[in-house]
């Protein structure tokens, strides 16, 4: 089974770093990186051409083909249908888990011109979100043939039980945290 380098970083050396500083007794304990959720919004009255290059620019990003969500109820002052297509989810797990996130971190956030840092708030149960306002920070995505920008909100699903151990295992794996201000 191939590895990348940030799933060979966590395997070598944060997971013993976690145990030493926290003093787990178990490998099991320490927390991990479960999955990926990457999630973009749109117009519901886009036309389905323009679903479709959305699917494509999500698909080059993620490495993997997103679904498409749609309305679960009418609301008649949106002009939306239940069944209209709303949105693209796509979650990653495992090795393209990893690459999408080595990407993200060491590639597409550092581009990002008078970049300072993502936000350092998780959610309470040490998950983290991060908004994205144009896909085309990564280098995946084709400048060419974008028509609009695609903002997408990209949430990393971790198994540690706190925000501390959320941060401190994010934090580890290179995520570009702004300075903590307590």
């Amino acid at each position: 089974m191939q590895q990348n380098e940030l799933q060979q970083a966590y395997r070598e050396r944060i997971l013993p770093d976690l145990m030493k500083k926290r003093g787990y007794r178990n490998r099991h304990q320490v927390p991990a990186v479960e999955k990926v959720v990457i999630n973009s919004g749109f117009d519901a009255t886009i036309d389905k051409s323009g679903i479709e290059d959305r699917v494509k620019e999500i698909s080059r990003v993620a490495g993997q083909r997103p679904v498409v969500t749609r309305a679960r109820k009418s609301v008649s002052n949106f002009k939306l249908r239940e069944g209209m297509p709303i949105g693209l989810k796509v979650t990653l797990r495992g090795p393209s888990m990893y690459d999408f996130l080595m990407r993200m971190i060491h590639v597409a956030l550092p581009g990002i011109r008078d970049f300072r840092g993502v936000p350092n708030k998780l959610d309470g149960n040490g998950n983290y979100t991060l908004g994205i306002s144009d896909h085309t920070i990564f280098p995946e995505a084709s400048h060419e043939s974008v028509k609009s920008n695609l903002g997408m909100d990209i949430t990393i699903v971790t198994t540690a039980r706190s925000d501390e151990e959320g941060y401190e295992l994010l934090e580890q794996m290179g995520m570009p945290f702004r300075k903590r201000t307590n």
